[in-house]
């Protein structure tokens, strides 16, 4: 009896971990360098994630320089660029990123379906 509430809690316990990480957008962001422009393309990054996603987000940032390899798999031709990898469809905004209107339009932040939690 008790391996069987143990099994069954288990499996809530996964099912609640999938359904809370299924609501985070997965978001990269790919450098080139310690540039001025890199460094603010991580600023204007955070500060989106951070006043429109709250904890509803993970945001890495990939050099370009130091994991050359990341940038080939994600065909990556152009930096600054920011990827919505999850929830699909994949979005990627290349270029400045001060336009938070248009990172947010862009991304599809204000999609009904991901509506954060």
């Amino acid at each position: 009896m008790k391996a069987n509430k143990a099994t069954r809690a288990s499996k809530a316990f996964e099912k609640a971990l999938v359904a809370r990480h299924a609501r985070k957008y997965v978001l990269r962001l790919y450098v080139a360098g310690v540039t001025e422009r890199s460094r603010q393309a991580v600023l204007r990054a955070r500060q989106l994630c951070r006043d429109e996603l709250k904890d509803g987000y993970e945001l890495e940032v990939i050099d370009v320089y130091q994991q050359p390899v990341l940038a080939r798999d994600g065909q990556i031709i152009a930096t600054p660029t920011l990827v919505r990898e999850f929830p699909r469809p994949v979005r990627r905004l290349i270029g400045n990123l001060s336009n938070t209107a248009r990172l947010f339009v862009g991304l599809d932040l204000d999609s009904k379906v991901w509506a954060r939690p």
